[in-house]
This record gives C-alpha cells, sequence and structure tokens, in this order.
C-alpha cells in the first residue's frame, strides 16, 4: 500500500476556520486528519505542501518513521506550525491504517483501558451571578466539572483587559460560586495566559483554599522557571500544556513537577505518535492528561482514542453541549452522550468529512486583541 496523494483543506466551520488534511492510498483506504494552529492554516496547508512532496509513494503503516523523517527531515526542526502539519498527518495515517485493519484507532494505540471518555463543561458566561447560575445549571444536568472563563469589570470598552482588576472581579464570584456549588464539584478557570507571575500568585491568594480544583495557562510557558517561581506562591494545582508542540516542552514541566494536569493538543503536539510519548511520561509521574479541544469533529474524535488508550485520564474539553458542527460539513462526528463520549466501534475515527462543502473560499480570521487602558496589547 503506498500514499498517492494528500489533500488540504483550510475551512470555515461557522465560527472560526478549521484545517482538516486526507491521505488517500492506491489500495482506497484514506485517512482524515486536523491540524490545530488557529488563525494560520494557510501555514500549516504551506507546510504539509512540502511534506507532500516526499510522503507520496511511501507506506502509509510505517507510521513513526514517516513521523521522524518529517519532523527530522529539515534544519529547522519543531515549531507549532510543522508539528501542526505533522499532527494533521499523523492522526490520518492512524485512521487509515485502522481503516484498512477495520479496527478502531485505539486498537493501535494497545486497546481501550475505559469504556466512556469523561469530558468537563466551559461556561461562557461572563464572570458574576450568570457564571453562578450557568454552573449550577451544568452540575444540575450531572458535569462533574465545570471550568470559567475570566472576568472583568464592566467598561464599555470593547478588548479592553485590566488583569488587577480581573483578578479581583474572578476572585469575588469563583468564591461565590464554590459558596454555592459545595465541595464536591471540580471547579477550574483558563487565564488564557494573561497575568504575570505577581498578578497570578496575587488573584491564587485572593482565594480562601478550596475554592479551585485547577488553574489553566494563568501565565506564558515560554519560560518554565517562572512557572516554578508561581508554583511556590501557591498550592492550586495547575493546567498546563495546550500549546506545548513536542514531548521536549513537556520535559521540564513533566520532570519538575510544574504541572498536575497536561493539557496535551493532539493536533499540535505532533499526533497521537507524540501524544502517547507525553501520556507514558506523564504516567510515570501521576500526572493526568486534560487534552485541549477547541477545534472540529475530528479533534473530538482523536481525543476520543487517545482518551480510550491511555490509562492516566481525568476529562476531555468539550466546548459546550450547545456547539455543534455542520452535518454537512462533517456528516459522520461522534456525540456527546450525558456528560462523556461513548467508545467508538467503528472502524478508524470514525467521523467523516464532506470535500465538496470545503470547496468555500478562504475566510481570514483573527483572534480577539486584548488591550490595556495606557493603549499597550496583552494576550487573549
Amino acid at each position: 500500500m503506498k500514499i498517492n496523494e494528500i489533500k488540504s483543506f483550510p475551512v470555515w466551520s461557522g465560527s472560526r476556520n478549521l484545517f482538516v488534511l486526507k491521505i488517500e492510498t492506491d489500495e482506497g483506504y484514506y485517512g482524515l486528519g486536523e491540524a490545530g494552529v488557529s488563525g494560520r492554516e494557510l501555514a500549516v496547508q504551506g507546510a504539509v505542501a512540502h511534506f507532500r512532496e516526499f510522503l507520496l509513494g511511501k507506506d502509509p503503516r510505517r507510521i513513526g518513521a514517516l513521523w521522524q523523517e518529517m519532523y527530522r527531515g529539515q534544519y529547522f526542526e519543531g515549531g507549532r506550525v510543522l508539528t501542526g502539519a505533522i499532527s494533521a498527518i499523523d492522526i490520518a495515517l492512524h485512521d487509515l491504517v485502522a481503516k484498512s485493519l477495520g479496527v478502531p484507532v485505539y486498537q493501535l494505540l494497545g486497546g481501550a483501558q475505559r469504556d466512556s471518555v469523561p469530558c468537563f463543561v466551559t461556561s461562557g458566561a461572563p464572570m458574576g451571578p450568570d457564571a453562578v447560575d450557568d454552573a449550577l445549571r451544568y452540575i444540575g444536568q450531572g458535569w462533574p466539572v465545570v471550568r470559567f472563563v475570566p472576568g472583568h469589570p464592566e467598561t464599555g470598552e470593547d478588548g479592553l483587559f485590566e488583569p488587577r482588576e480581573s483578578i479581583a472581579h474572578t476572585a469575588e464570584w469563583l468564591t461565590k460560586a464554590r459558596e454555592k456549588v459545595g465541595a464536591a464539584p471540580v471547579l477550574g478557570i483558563d487565564y488564557h495566559h494573561r497575568l504575570s507571575v505577581a498578578e497570578a500568585a496575587s488573584f491564587c491568594q485572593m482565594l480562601p483554599p478550596g475554592t479551585l480544583d485547577f488553574l489553566e495557562e494563568p501565565i506564558r510557558d515560554e519560560t518554565p522557571g517562572a512557572y516554578q517561581s508561581l508554583r511556590t506562591m501557591t498550592e492550586v494545582p495547575f493546567a498546563i500544556g495546550e500549546e506545548f508542540s513536542s514531548k521536549w516542552t513537556f520535559l521540564p514541566y513533566v520532570e519538575q513537577g510544574i504541572t498536575n494536569y497536561a493539557r496535551v493538543d493532539i493536533c499540535n503536539v505532533g499526533g497521537f505518535t507524540e501524544a502517547m510519548k507525553v501520556a507514558g511520561w506523564c504516567e510515570a509521574h501521576y500526572i493526568d492528561l486534560m487534552p485541549h479541544n477547541p477545534l472540529g469533529p475530528i479533534s473530538t474524535a482523536a481525543n476520543i482514542h487517545l482518551a480510550a488508550a491511555v490509562p492516566n485520564y481525568s476529562w476531555l474539553e468539550d466546548r459546550s453541549p450547545e456547539f455543534t458542527f455542520s452535518s454537512e460539513l462533517f456528516p459522520v462526528q461522534h456525540e456527546l452522550s450525558g456528560v462523556g463520549y461513548p467508545l467508538p466501534t467503528a472502524p478508524g475515527l470514525g467521523v467523516e468529512f464532506n470535500e465538496e462543502m470545503a470547496g468555500k473560499p478562504f475566510e481570514f480570521w483573527e483572534t480577539p486583541r486584548l488591550h490595556r487602558r495606557d493603549g499597550s496589547y496583552t494576550n487573549w
């Protein structure tokens, strides 16, 4: 069996872009993959075009060898654009090979270790009474884990973010949320790397003990020493890793005990091949995976199979129970059942993509731009 075509589709999903990839073979088997470099899909498409030149004619079953060739086959190794492209290809190869064998992808990864994949839900309500009500509603529906987004006092100015104002407002309402829901539900917040070490420390110190079960990405990840410093200032567990593009980036966070939940993104880190290595490494350090999954149905499918195959797993990010993707664009996709996903049984990933729907013009999409009152930009 040989690879005879690799197609890439930067597509508009209705609210943002997705990057979908398809690998075809001379025996009629095909596989689907997805890259996670949101907002830079054309850059990933360019990287895929380079990889395509030497992948055509190769045996798709040599997944590990092809991963090494893609990663090591240039002088400038790694980086999120390249590993995003590698991720999409690696996921598609697993889908393709599993289909050729008539088995779900998790069978290629050692078989299923659980019967369903637990998820967490995110409240999109502004931090305040609505967020507390949202948490009560989700918990009433059976969700054991609710994640919040940072709050900010109402200013009327679009895109304004002042960290000190945000942490005071958010800490106040998180405290009220914990008082309302009680001790049993798991509560977390994603600060989306918008804080400094000092601001993140102040935020944690404003919270009564036991308020938060995890704090996600409070600061940027480029300097592990900064996270080490923050670690000494708070006992709140950290959830870190959604921006990491290799096992090497995870190294200090795992080896030095900086993270407590690994937010591995299978569409950025290098696909199944790299994610399984990160999972094994985390298992040895008693760290559970809590994957990043803000993308499309192929990403969700890949994460479901990853979750099925590893022992050290907490919850999968689900964008929200109300969010769905077009059944025209993805005629077969995994459906949430209650607060989790049932174990797939179909060959491959168990998702299908309509190429004809991908022929629409590409739409440029940018992440929001946040600014301070002095006019300087800050992280989204």
